[in-house]
């Protein structure tokens, strides 16, 4: 099991500080949802603010697109080379296009689907991506309480790259804490975003090891 801790559950105002804790908490990943006020309502990152970020960061970034227009945020997130870059398939018309372009860039593509979102949209586009990110809150905004139905879409998804025999990874964002960390793990979930849950404690690395433990 991977985990990500969601910089968005960060204090800004000691963001160099929250940034280097979670150097050496134990994640996986660096978690960074780029929002543009316009597919979400909310506002958060632009890749001046995100190139900061990985000067401190020890971790690989795996950036969230939560925008419109992906086309011209894949190329402004690109430069900063994030281990994956992912779009929700709610908003583009040409998937497999955006996959590619990302790809070219040398960068793991990854596509997000919402709550609501059937898996069966994701059918002709599993094969060319390395991650699937299943969102178990409507995105937006931080802190939200975890969708139970979201374990039965995990374990659908998981049932769908195993018996196509496909090497894509799941991960899982919103709610997510060492309270549902090992339901998420038994129905197939690789990598788990956690936001308010890691940043709301007092000690990260605790809060890191508890998800694993559990």
């Amino acid at each position: 099991m991977k985990i990500a801790p969601s910089i968005l559950s960060a204090n800004f105002l000691k963001l160099e500080e929250e940034v280097s804790r979670i150097n050496v908490s134990g994640a996986d990943f660096l978690h960074i949802d780029v929002m543009d006020g316009h597919f979400v309502p909310n506002l958060t990152f632009g890749p001046a603010i995100v190139e900061q970020i990985k000067q401190v960061s020890t971790l690989p970034l795996d950036i969230h697109l939560m925008v419109e227009n992906i086309s011209f945020f894949v190329d402004l997130f690109a430069l900063l080379t994030p281990r994956f870059l992912s779009f929700h398939i709610e908003e583009e018309k040409h998937i497999h296009r955006i996959v590619q372009k990302i790809r070219d860039y040398g960068i793991s593509p990854a596509v997000v689907v919402n709550p609501h979102t059937p898996l069966e949209l994701l059918k002709y586009i599993l094969p060319d991506v390395d991650m699937v990110l299943l969102m178990s809150v409507n995105p937006g905004f931080g802190g939200q309480k975890f969708i139970p139905a979201t374990l039965d879409k995990v374990r659908q998804l998981r049932e769908m790259i195993d018996d196509a025999s496909l090497r894509c990874l799941i991960e899982v964002d919103g709610g997510v804490s060492d309270l549902n960390a090992r339901e998420l793990f038994d129905v197939g979930a690789d990598i788990l975003v956690a936001g308010s849950y890691i940043f709301g404690s007092t000690d990260y690395q605790e809060a890191v090891c508890k998800m694993r433990k559990s």
